[in-house]
């Protein structure tokens, strides 16, 4: 599984014959700032936990130029076909959902947060209710992309369903859970191999950096990355 940080929440992620760009605020993104045309190149999949415009981000463009499948929840993928991406290419579900990417599957979950797309005026569109992303692979481990969310003890759920052995989780506080209470949940409720925290430094009101949550999770036996914006491992 080869896996990219694109900063903010946006990750490429490659297993087999899947290319998958998770939340692609590129364009938009500080901590890019390098346009989407890049990490968009020859995706199957863009996936979205909820409909933020910095997890939206440049999703119509994707869509359009990729033709990829879009796996999000039912009132964004209706909002982006209004938007001009093609409403042949959906693959809409909702909350304990799980739904057939061909090659993966993915598992809609719970997050603690919100759901819309800001517009001008201050005007927002509500885009149903946030979540994270379960993804399994039938040869390889399962990724959990927690979205946006505070720490909440129905993980312990997810654990023992799922089982994910890799998670991309929010540190950055504010919006989040901050990189102590973060830890808290990777080590309580999941036995994870492998995690990247994300949603970080990307504005001056989220947390710089992810020392908190690295600090947190000293000790606890579990492969902490934290890639530089735009850096590929390979897990």
């Amino acid at each position: 599984m080869k896996i990219t940080w694109y900063g903010q929440s946006a990750f490429r992620v490659e297993v087999g014959g899947a290319k998958i760009l998770i939340d692609p605020f590129l364009s938009q993104n500080p901590s890019w700032g390098k346009g989407w045309e890049g990490p968009a190149e020859g995706i199957t999949h863009l996936l979205l936990t909820h409909g933020h415009n910095d997890h939206v981000g440049d999703s119509v463009e994707i869509l359009k130029k990729t033709g990829a499948q879009l796996v999000a929840n039912f009132e964004i993928c209706m909002y982006l076909v209004g938007k001009g991406a093609s409403g042949d290419k959906i693959n809409p579900g909702n909350l304990g959902g799980t739904v057939d990417c061909g090659g993966f599957t993915t598992t809609f979950v719970q997050a603690l947060h919100s759901s819309s797309f800001g517009g001008e005026g201050g005007s927002n569109v509500y885009l149903g209710n946030p979540g994270g992303l379960v993804l399994h692979f039938p040869d390889d481990r399962t990724l959990y992309h927690m979205g946006d969310t505070d720490i909440f003890s129905d993980m312990a759920l997810i654990n023992e369903l799922h089982e994910p052995k890799i998670g991309l989780v929010p540190v950055g506080d504010r919006y989040t859970m901050g990189g102590a209470v973060a830890a808290l949940a990777c080590q309580r409720f999941f036995k994870f191999e492998t995690v990247i925290p994300c949603h970080y430094a990307t504005f001056p009101m989220l947390d710089q950096t992810a020392e908190k949550f690295v600090d947190g999770m000293e000790g606890s036996g579990v492969d902490v990355i934290v890639p530089k914006v735009g850096e590929s491992r390979d897990i």
